[in-house]
């Protein structure tokens, strides 16, 4: 049976998003790419290696059998920076086949919408969505119009749409709520497996990380026979500050951009904040009960 464990919103510190943290160091190999997506090395083309499990095929959340990933892009004049970004946990009826989750919230508060039903139910109905905070409602209503169209549901009166976010507002307008019923519907309709688009793309566009351009990112863990040998894998929307430590080495420092580095008296910029938030999502077969899905 599939599991979906999410993990939303830990504002400025990403220790307790999952159980194998060193999961998302890997996929903040995003946080420098730029459009095209998956242009620039991952992390492990240039031999950083985080952990000391394997990664799967594609290191992607997509290595999880059946789990597929899309985006839309919304990139518009100097000032629309925003998109959508969709996991499918599988490619069958969700409403029909619900999909066993649960969701823990970290040190943060924000506009998630569906964890009420999916904290009293414990499964998932919806593919869940991505985007921006301000966009939530408008993403919540066309993904719940895609389920009662969506081919069986019929009869279907109610949907618990599941939406994720963060805060795009430093680099998009986000007063403007440009996502659109089409961009949601385009996400999920380019859902796919294999290699993952990550960095600047769907929900990952206007976001920042560190102080630095963040993004989509995501990463994948093998666990032994003797630990079950399950997959893991995880997709993150990064958008938040704090010291950007990469395999032990003070990135952040060394490049003059960190938190309270003013307070140290140190030069710098503005961006090296500590807030914002990282909106984790993490999936594998391994089974696992309604208590420790969130723990």
């Amino acid at each position: 049976m599939k599991v979906i464990l999410i993990r939303v919103r830990c504002v400025a510190s990403f220790q307790n998003i999952f159980i194998v943290a060193a999961l998302l160091l890997m996929a903040f190999a995003a946080f420098g790419q730029s459009t095209p997506p998956n242009t620039h090395p991952r992390s492990a083309d240039l031999g950083l290696k985080v952990g000391i499990l394997p990664a799967g095929p594609f290191d992607a959340i997509s290595d999880v059998a059946g789990v597929t990933v899309g985006h839309s892009t919304i990139i518009r004049g100097d000032d629309v920076r925003t998109g959508v970004t969709a996991i499918v946990p599988h490619a069958g009826n969700l409403f029909r086949e619900k999909v066993p989750a649960g969701i823990f919230v970290g040190n943060g508060y924000g506009k998630l919408a569906g964890s009420t039903q999916v904290d009293e139910m414990g499964n998932i109905e919806t593919p869940i969505l991505l985007t921006n905070t301000g966009s939530v409602p408008q993403v919540a209503d066309a993904l719940t119009t895609y389920m009662l169209n969506f081919p069986g549901n019929e009869d279907v009166l109610s949907v618990n749409p599941v939406v994720g976010e963060t805060n795009d507002g430093y680099l998009n307008d986000i007063r403007g709520r440009q996502v659109t019923p089409d961009n949601v519907f385009a996400a999920i309709k380019n859902a796919k497996g294999g290699p993952v688009e990550e960095g600047n793309v769907g929900a990952g566009t206007g976001t920042i990380a560190f102080g630095w351009k963040g993004g989509i990112g995501t990463a994948s863990r093998y666990l032994p026979g003797s630990l079950g040998g399950y997959m893991v894998g995880v997709l993150v929307q990064t958008n938040f500050g704090g010291v950007l430590t990469i395999a032990g080495a003070p990135v952040g420092q060394e490049l003059g951009q960190y938190y309270l580095r003013h307070e140290l008296q140190q030069p710098g910029n503005g961006r090296d904040r500590a807030d914002g938030s990282c909106c984790s999502w993490s999936a594998s077969f391994a089974g696992s009960s309604r208590k420790s899905r969130t723990r």
